[in-house]
């Protein structure tokens, strides 16, 4: 999510998929257009985390999987090389293997939910049948 595929979508260029994904909790405020032109993705990720308060989503928690698999989508279908990349990984697991996230990772013992590798892998599925 942080590599330096911008994306096309919602007829406008985001810098990283993370830009995207972090700036849609808060709406069409302000802050999202602070997010979308942050100079990294770490950044965007800093100001989103520094301004959780403000949220505008209240479903984030229900949405927040759909707005990933979303931004994920446009990414690997906007980037030949990326799609190119995914599709060679064929019927194989993939993992966001991390110890500090058990969310989107898999805790790097297997213990974490994976989701970032299972959305992943959803999209590898739908790219097959474009």
């Amino acid at each position: 999510n942080f590599s330096a595929h911008p994306i096309f979508f919602k007829n406008i260029i985001w810098q990283t998929v993370e830009h995207y994904y972090q700036a849609q909790k808060f709406g069409d405020s302000n802050l999202a257009s602070e997010i979308r032109l942050a100079d990294s993705p770490m950044q965007a990720k800093k100001i989103a985390h520094m301004n959780q308060e403000k949220y505008d989503i209240d479903n984030w928690q229900e949405v927040k999987e759909k707005v990933m698999f979303e931004a994920l989508k446009a990414k690997f279908s906007q980037h030949p090389q990326l799609t190119k990349k995914l599709l060679g990984t064929k019927d194989r697991h993939i993992a966001e293997h991390t110890k500090n996230d058990h969310y989107w990772g898999d805790g790097c013992d297997g213990s974490g939910q994976n989701r970032l590798g299972e959305l992943l892998m959803e999209v590898r599925k739908t790219l097959l049948t474009i």
